[in-house]
């Protein structure tokens, strides 16, 4: 597990594993350019595929919506699949699912300070050792 500060995390899933990116900026572009600020890693995925962008709330706060394609609007090839929809913009929430691609995915977090998300391989529930009686003193 790791801890973060950040209100906003961005959980991808690409071509090369796991990484964690805390969003505080007013922006990111989000593809397979080498100058996106949160590059993935496989052929799937368009140079420009994605923006994510901060908007304000009534209350003071922020929050993010990313959108398909670069800021000019062009549109990427594959789209958005967020929550098992394909869409052209979405007002990212807490746990919703981005897929941009086959095996390229990122999970949006809302963190409330010293929260803890998982950076690793889920434990398998039925992970379990067997122990032989017959080891037991009677």
């Amino acid at each position: 597990m790791a801890r973060s500060n950040g209100k906003y995390l961005l959980m991808v899933e690409d071509d090369k594993g796991r990484k964690e990116f805390v969003l505080t900026k007013p922006a990111y572009s989000i593809g397979r350019d080498p100058e996106c600020n949160i590059r993935l890693y496989s052929q799937f995925v368009s140079r420009r595929h994605a923006t994510l962008v901060q908007l304000p709330k009534k209350d003071g706060s922020y929050y993010y919506r990313i959108m398909d394609g670069d800021a000019t609007g062009k549109a990427s090839a594959n789209g958005l699949i967020i929550n098992g929809r394909k869409t052209s913009a979405h007002d990212l929430k807490d746990e919703d699912e981005v897929v941009f691609g086959p095996g390229v995915k990122a999970t949006y977090y809302q963190l409330k300070p010293d929260t803890t998300v998982p950076t690793g391989p889920l434990e398998d529930p039925y992970d379990i050792t067997l122990i032989n009686p017959a080891s037991f003193d009677d």
